[in-house]
């Protein structure tokens, strides 16, 4: 049965029938986007919670005239409006069945910033990291500094009281807000700030005003006996704006501020449009011990005594959190750089000022401290900032990292809040063990134990019996938090996972003071409804993204996918065998249900992923949306087709296969293997163009066209040529590759086709991709050069039928799967013999020497890919391995360049396969060698030269990569992709050289002259 959710739940009769003359009224006034189809919808109905519920429709404003037309629209209409930036919300804040208007691709501007007074206004959806990196050269920064601040916004934060990781010495958002510029449900704007007691003059604002007041003077002997007196303490309103109960004073003057009452109110009671915020000097510098500890137990025992040393943030790092991240190639070398033997927790404790000297010195106070406290040498010192960066970017991936598990059952949040002291965390972490333990399944653990809020969650199939522990275990843990004198929700909010714990929290007197403060905001409830007042259960089933009915239609994938379809024991982290999980997409459907939608794909800092969102800010155009796109799809909630689906065609159409997300994303979801599926599905149904054909068949015919290759280059420029590519579905404005006599060829005059030849001490088999062959064959040349000078014999991958072995990649591109596994099989059969006995296959162009070591592991052939995968290496890789192993030695000489700048291939930062690019030009005497900070160069194989996609393909390349080699025009520039080559010379009209070039004009004479070349 297709379980569907296009209806939805909870939403009055009349609101659920505006939907469509509410979408057409937002199109006609709106100069934004309006999105009512399904797929926006399923895309929008859920954020980083168990939760999923589906929106009538989503707006996406261009400006704040636009956003007050929404609301308008919205308020006439009588439809509930929830607010959303980044969808990051842990509770379910951000999900909700009215019209969602979505802040974060406009409304996310810094408005005014006043250096002086250490204050600056923006706009709801500017994201945390994207503030800091504005006020840095100010040297100001914002502090509340969240793990999800690559994608969190300030709207969201607001909404939530967002806390941080240095919240010990910033506070929390309540803290941090100084103003908050706002519309109320019925229109009324207006500005909440500091508050004299003078009420206002318009009559609406002054009967709030008075009676807000009035109800927490009223409740002001009951806020004092049930308000828990910690920092971490975010349920409900903050009805104790006027008589603070907070450890930290809510501000520095003891002034009440209105726009407090705002903060954490997760838009139930107005919408925000410009929050003024409190800024704080940068630190000058910042130092990190890393406290390992044998037992989780002395772990949260020994924090009271830490925090005593003055730290900024004093951070956990549990066992499992720890074994995840040294599963992923991206976190293991940084995560093992801190680690003294098999600890079972570290906290990373930081300290920070203005005094280095200072700083060092409490650096060793701790070292010292945990001596006296019974564990010398078990602190790790970090003092380089780049170190500290590292592992604090592990921590920050702490939620994606415990979310990596495979199988049904996940870390779920909703008691991972609870603060409770620091003196009694150690035995509220035991006895939570203890809750678990009986109900058959573990806790994660990791975060903020300065301040005495751990995210702890336990793991729960959320399919099967998980509501029902969730229910037992909430139950068991309110009752330890009453205990300990806590909070329950300590940090990410209340939202639908949260919220009927308000009313046991605080008691029924201020529960009722929660609902006349929000019938004063909202008396008809169209702000955020059913969240904090009134809410419902947290189990409510028809809430849940798995909600009873849920299933995976079965579908025949043509990847290996059986890896992700199992079950994990979620007391023991024992998993059953690859396909044992029952997932009737034969674990296609489980891989893709790997996205916990916590939006780390939308991050725009250093890395890969993820191109398209870079320049479009369209939830559809980012993993998340992707994943989501492809779970709805699966489990039938769009329809029937499955794959073949229009919605997942339109999602994955700027999807260049970069495969930053199999490396960026802590969980793995490989959007470009998943792609690769849907392109089969394609192919089956709708067969191929003949632009899919050129290049599916390109490594086929690609020798005979090297006689031509004059002719075909010359004719690019003849009247009608732009005709003809566009006929075939090509970019006018694209240069096509030029041919040239195979190096193959050539090379096989002068040696016998491959086969286990004579022994040697020193050998290598060069993989000569299709694209080195055939068209740039000066790299493959000049690689075996290098190979040559540096004492080894150099094999070629000639098959004994004289054609090149292949990596079946261009066949991958157009979903042909069947051919490409067959290349796969043919290489496997010629490349073994040299494998078996130690031979190292080597490649130049990473996307298809990578193939041997990916998609190969997913055509069934087990070990025999497994042991090709293991010998596979690109030509920069083996030569460090070689040098490192003192097997290479070459008497580098200088290159008549001062300067390299190198652009990576996403394939080569996707394998962590880049830093050996850096490393070996490091080895030319003289050359200074710098990274460009780029994502995907926009080229990405066929898809720059498509007509529809070239547009995208160039926004791309001029995020980064295309200014920063138009900046040196003397620097050589280095890009290993054959594609970035292309991108580079069309873009900036620069001819880049493959690293190996540049190693053969750095030998003697001979291998200079050689490597040199004439741009095309």
């Amino acid at each position: 049965m297709a379980f569907s959710l296009l209806k939805p739940r909870f939403l009055s009769p009349g609101a659920a029938a505006a939907a469509p003359g509410l979408a057409r009224q937002l199109s006609a006034h709106l100069r934004g986007e309006v999105l009512f189809d399904a797929g926006s919808r399923g895309r929008y109905a859920t954020d980083a919670s168990i939760y999923q519920c589906m929106p009538l429709g989503v707006a996406v404003p261009r400006d704040q005239d636009d956003l007050l037309v929404a609301l308008q629209i919205a308020r006439e209409a009588r439809v509930p409006v929830v607010a959303r930036g980044a969808g990051t919300s842990q509770c379910g804040q951000t999900v909700g069945e009215g019209l969602v208007i979505d802040n974060s691709r406009w409304l996310n501007g810094l408005v005014e910033l006043d250096v002086q007074a250490r204050t600056a206004v923006v706009e709801p959806g500017i994201v945390l990291d994207h503030l800091n990196a504005q006020l840095k050269p100010h040297g100001l920064w914002f502090p509340v500094d969240v793990s999800t601040s690559a994608q969190c916004t300030l709207g969201g934060m607001a909404g939530n009281n967002s806390c941080g990781s240095r919240s010990i010495a910033y506070g929390n958002m309540v803290h941090n807000v100084l103003g908050i510029d706002a519309v109320l449900a019925d229109g009324t704007q207006a500005h909440f700030g500091p508050w004299d007691g003078c009420l206002p003059e318009a009559p609406r604002l002054r009967g709030l005003v008075q009676g807000l007041h009035a109800v927490a003077q009223r409740e002001r002997g009951e806020i004092a006996e049930r308000m828990p007196q910690v920092l971490r303490r975010v349920a409900g309103y903050n009805i104790d704006l006027f008589d603070c109960r907070n450890p930290r004073p809510y501000t520095d003057d003891g002034v009440p501020n209105l726009s407090h009452i705002l903060v954490g109110s997760e838009g139930t009671l107005a919408y925000s449009r410009r929050i003024k915020i409190k800024l704080a000097p940068l630190p000058r510098a910042k130092v990190l011990g890393v406290v390992n500890f044998p037992t989780f137990y002395q772990s949260m025992d020994m924090t009271q005594h830490i925090v005593k040393l003055g730290p900024v943030a004093v951070e956990l790092v549990d066992r499992t959190m720890i074994d995840l991240s040294l599963r992923n190639p991206a976190f293991r070398p940084v995560i093992e750089r801190a680690l003294v033997g098999e600890p079972q927790a570290v906290l990373l404790v930081e300290f920070a000022g203005d005094d280095g000297a200072a700083l060092s010195a409490q650096l060793r106070a701790l070292q010292d401290l945990m001596g006296e406290l019974g564990l010398p040498g078990s602190v790790v010192a970090m003092e380089d900032a780049a170190a500290q960066k590292a592992l604090w970017d592990v921590r920050k991936a702490g939620l994606n990292i415990m979310m990596s598990m495979r199988g049904d059952g996940k870390p779920v949040s909703f008691i991972e809040d609870c603060a409770v002291p620091l003196e009694h965390l150690a035995e509220y972490t035991a006895q939570l063990t203890e809750v678990f333990h009986r109900h058959g399944t573990e806790g994660t653990w990791y975060a903020h134990a300065s301040v005495g809020t751990l995210h702890v969650r336990p793991i729960l199939d959320m399919r099967r019996d998980g509501a029902a522990k969730m229910r037992a275990i909430a139950q068991e843990a309110a009752e330890l938090v009453r205990r300990y004198k806590g909070a329950y929700s300590g940090e990410h909010g209340d939202g639908l996972c949260r919220g009927e714990w308000v009313a046991w929290q605080y008691g029924p007197r201020i529960n009722q003071a929660f609902r006349e403060i929000k019938a004063l905001f909202d008396p008809d409830n169209l702000y955020c409804p059913d969240r904090i007042v009134d809410p419902p259960a947290m189990d409510d089933a028809r809430l849940f993204r798995f909600a009873p009915g849920y299933r995976t239609i079965a579908i025949q994938p043509v990847l290996d996918w059986s890896a992700w379809d199992v079950r994990r024991d979620p007391l023991t982290g024992a998993e059953t065998a690859p396909g044992t999980g029952g997932d009737p997409a034969l674990g296609l459907g489980k891989a893709v249900e790997m996205c916990n939608n916590n939006g780390h794909c939308r991050k725009f800092d250093a890395g890969t992923m993820c191109p398209s969102y870079r320049i479009t800010r369209d939830e559809k155009h980012v993993t998340r949306g992707r994943a989501n796109t492809l779970r709805l799809a699966l489990s039938g909630q769009l329809g029937e087709g499955g794959l073949l689906r229009p919605e997942v065609k339109e999602a994955l159409d700027l999807c260049v296969s970069c495969k930053g997300c199999k490396r960026d994303c802590p969980t793995g979801v490989d959007m470009a293997k998943m792609k690769i599926e849907a392109r089969a599905a394609w192919a089956s149904r709708d067969g191929l163009r003949w632009r899919d054909r050129l290049v599916a068949f390109l490594p086929r015919y690609a020798g005979r066209l090297a006689p031509w290759a004059g002719l075909l280059h010359a004719a690019q420029s003849l009247p009608g040529a732009g005709w003809a590519k566009r006929r075939l579905g090509l970019a006018p404005a694209r240069s096509l590759p030029r041919f040239a006599r195979p190096f193959l060829r050539q090379a096989g005059l002068q040696q016998a086709a491959c086969g286990p030849a004579g022994q040697q001490d020193k050998e290598v088999l060069l993989f000569v991709d299709t694209f080195n062959n055939h068209m740039e064959p000066e790299n493959a040349a000049a690689a075996r050069r290098v190979l040559e000078a540096a004492g080894y014999r150099v094999h070629l991958n000639l098959a004994p039928d004289g054609r090149g072995l292949c990596c079946g990649r261009t066949f991958l591109a157009a979903g042909l799967v069947e051919q490409a596994r067959a290349e796969a099989r043919r290489a496997l059969d010629a490349l073994l013999p040299f494998v078996e006995r130690g031979v190292a296959v080597v490649g130049l162009e990473p996307s298809c020497l990578l193939t041997l070591r990916d998609e190969f592991l997913h055509y069934g052939y087990g070990e025999q890919a497994e042991q090709l995968a293991r010998a596979s290496f690109l030509f920069e890789e083996f030569l460090v391995r070689e040098q490192r192993a003192g097997r290479l030695e070459v008497a580098w000489q200088a290159v008549p360049h001062a300067r390299a700048l190198v652009h990576g291939h996403c394939h080569q930062k996707a394998f962590d396969a880049l830093r050996p690019v850096q490393t070996v030009l490091g080895w030319v005497p003289g050359l200074k060698v710098d990274m460009i900070e780029s994502s995907c160069c926009g080229m990405a194989g066929s898809f720059g030269y498509e007509a529809e996609h070239f547009e995208a393909s160039m926004k791309m390349a001029e995020l980064s990569l295309l200014p920063a080699v138009r900046a040196d025009a003397q620097a050589l520039v280095v890009a290993d992709g054959t594609s970035c080559r292309h991108q580079i010379h069309d873009g900036a009209g620069r001819q880049a050289l493959h690293v190996a070039r540049v190693l053969a004009m750095a030998l003697p004479e001979s291998g200079r002259q050689a490597g040199a070349g004439q741009p095309r």
